[in-house]
């Protein structure tokens, strides 16, 4: 008791930090564990024992991961014929067992808030992350609504405070769109989808279907934008309906470029940037936010950097391949005659003793290794940017930056270039948000989060406004943008009345 008590009497830098801010402080991004013992009930309801027992195995094997399973499973010769992954591990702060017992009972959570610099936080249970991503239709669905209803249930009595996310997956537009719905009866405001799901590629299927291994690596990913199995309209219009903003945690560790039998770090670092530029690129490229302006997606764990990077490569590659910009590499509209006179002029030494051959000559200036210099394009399937409708280039900051907002930790210093007007081609701000990923290995002292992001304030690498919007407005606009009453009655709300009546 005395370690506890001295523990709580801490003053931490955090609530120095909040102690001088007139706003309220929005954490988008806390990891919880949950009781299993507990949830088993839940599981039990919605999937039954035989789930149950599913359930229970896959904690004893592999901790819901199959794939980590594999890794351990296998010899480091095995590893590395399979191309296994090197999976995360020790992944939580277990030295710091106050802040880890912190983030499993919600109790202690909400008590130290205060401490942690936060008004109002929006959990991530990491046991949500499993079942959405599962290709196992029963464990997947039932599981799903089982671990909502539950989280729903322990958390409602600190909703003052905290909301956790419901988990919703995405193997069909229609399965999303149940959970959606479920999730609202439970009274949860804001959702997490997978990054993407894997199929199978088909003529392999179809080749070799009793090959399981084959059909271990031989997949896409269907990022539910641009070039889809299925038409996902329907699921993004619902979230938007229901006032459900939507976020995503999907990495890419075990893709092709991160797939080390051997050192978890290369496979880790940016994996998650990687992932989330992929499902906004294929919502923008697939017409999705043209289609549905109202679409909110929050990309967690990845910084906000790479969300700057990608709308600046998006107006570099409009301004020289969109729409009738990309006739200006039509090899039809090559000058021959221009073309040979200068061959004639300039030429001589290279074709000298040979025959000056035309159809030599043109095919040279496409250098001989451009094997589609001359293949004829369907017209309809030039234009990358028209399932997005890109008329100009207000066009593209309108389709991606009210769409999309960036998650950014708290000692990711990346978040200086992603704030600098001067970085992308309209000279404003992209949306960051606050999001301290407390929870997971990479915040080792739940109390400090808040203080390093101030940090940055005090170095001057960050504004004081900058630093406001981070952790209130940018937050507090997402999560109201479709549903203005997400606050009520919380946290926020009660300190923004009363600093509109001081």
């Amino acid at each position: 008791m005395t370690v506890l008590k001295d523990l709580k009497a801490k003053q931490s830098r955090a609530a120095q930090v909040r102690s001088q801010l007139d706003y309220p402080v929005i954490d988008t991004d806390i990891h919880t564990n949950a009781y299993s013992p507990a949830l088993e009930d839940y599981i039990a309801q919605y999937g039954g024992s035989r789930v149950v027992d599913v359930f229970r195995s896959h904690l004893k094997s592999n901790g819901l991961n199959a794939l980590a399973a594999e890794w351990y499973n296998a010899s480091p010769e095995e590893r590395k014929n399979r191309r296994l992954f090197r999976p995360p591990f020790w992944a939580l702060p277990s030295e710091n067992t106050y802040d880890l017992a912190t983030v499993a009972l919600p109790g202690l959570l909400y008590e130290r808030l205060e401490e942690l610099g936060t008004d109002y936080a929006v959990l991530y249970p990491n046991l949500s992350l499993f079942p959405i991503n599962s290709s196992n239709d029963d464990l997947r669905l039932s599981l799903t609504r089982a671990i909502n209803h539950f989280h729903a249930d322990i958390y409602q009595p600190y909703a003052d405070r905290l909301t956790p996310v419901a988990a919703i997956p995405l193997n069909t537009p229609q399965e999303g769109i149940e959970e959606l719905e479920f999730a609202q009866k439970l009274g949860l405001k804001a959702a997490l989808i997978p990054g993407s799901v894997r199929r199978p590629i088909q003529a392999v299927a179809e080749k070799y279907p009793e090959d399981t291994d084959l059909r271990r690596y031989a997949y896409w990913l269907d990022f539910f934008g641009i070039d889809s199995e299925y038409d996902y309209d329907p699921f993004w219009q619902k979230s938007v309906d229901l006032g459900i903003n939507l976020s995503t945690h999907s990495g890419s560790q075990s893709w092709v470029a991160r797939n080390s039998p051997s050192n978890y770090m290369f496979n880790h670092i940016n994996h998650f940037a990687d992932a989330s530029e992929a499902l906004a690129k294929a919502l923008f490229f697939g017409g999705v936010t043209e289609r549905i302006p109202q679409l909110r997606i929050a990309l967690l764990e990845a910084g906000a950097a790479w969300g700057q990077n990608v709308l600046t490569h998006l107006v570099d590659r409009f301004e020289k391949r969109g729409n009738e910009h990309v006739q200006q590499y039509n090899p039809e509209r090559l000058n021959r005659e221009l073309a040979l006179e200068l061959y004639r002029q300039y030429g001589h030494t290279l074709y000298q003793g040979r025959e000056l051959n035309e159809a030599e000559i043109i095919e040279s200036l496409f250098g001989v290794a451009s094997t589609s210099r001359f293949q004829t394009q369907n017209p309809a399937e030039i234009n990358d940017f028209a399932l997005a409708k890109i008329q100009n280039k207000q066009d593209i900051w309108d389709r991606w930056v009210p769409n999309f907002y960036f998650g950014n930790e708290a000692d990711d210093r990346t978040i200086v270039g992603a704030l600098n007007p001067k970085g992308n081609p309209f000279g404003q701000k992209i949306n960051a948000l606050y999001s301290s990923d407390s929870g997971h290995w990479d915040v080792p002292e739940l109390t400090e989060p808040l203080a390093e992001t101030w940090d940055l304030v005090q170095e001057g690498a960050i504004t004081a406004e900058d630093f406001k919007a981070l952790v209130f407005t940018n937050p507090y606009q997402f999560y109201t943008a479709n549903n203005p009453d997400f606050f009520k009655g919380t946290q926020v709300e009660h300190k923004l009345k009363n600093n509109q009546a001081a």
